[in-house]
């Protein structure tokens, strides 16, 4: 009895561990990129050269702040055009006039969202994404 013990618990916490490892989102979640650590916060500034840095890690629970140091207007949104569902809380940036900055709402759930000028949606020197791990 013990020898069959000691087979069937190592199969039992397998499996209870697959059964327990799921769980649904309405987008699939990013793996964790372990060469780009993950921070509270991040910025992307807007020139006219375009987004600087495209791609963004951040924590769950974390925020981007969009700045804009071009001479034109921006209005910075969630993919895709024109429904921006991806990532809700990116509406809170939205439209930037020259010299303002704008901080998301806290972006909480697991995934890459991707980001882009409204405005001028096809220029994809002001589209990027943003990791939440």
């Amino acid at each position: 009895m013990t020898r069959f013990a000691s087979l069937l618990f190592p199969l039992v916490l397998g499996l209870g561990t697959v059964a327990c490892s799921g769980g649904s989102s309405s987008s699939a979640p990013t793996a964790p990129d372990p060469g780009q650590p993950a921070s509270p916060s991040a910025t992307i500034t807007l020139t006219s050269s375009g987004a600087s840095p495209q791609t963004v890690t951040i924590s769950a629970g974390g925020q981007v702040t969009f700045v804009n140091n071009d001479s034109r207007t921006h209005n910075m949104q969630s993919d895709p055009h024109p429904e921006h569902t991806d990532c809700p809380d990116l509406a809170q940036v939205g439209f930037l006039t020259p010299g303002q900055s704008r901080t998301s709402g806290n972006l909480n759930i697991v995934r890459t969202c991707g980001y882009h000028d409204h405005d001028d949606f096809s220029n994809t020197r002001f589209q990027g994404n943003i990791v939440i791990q």
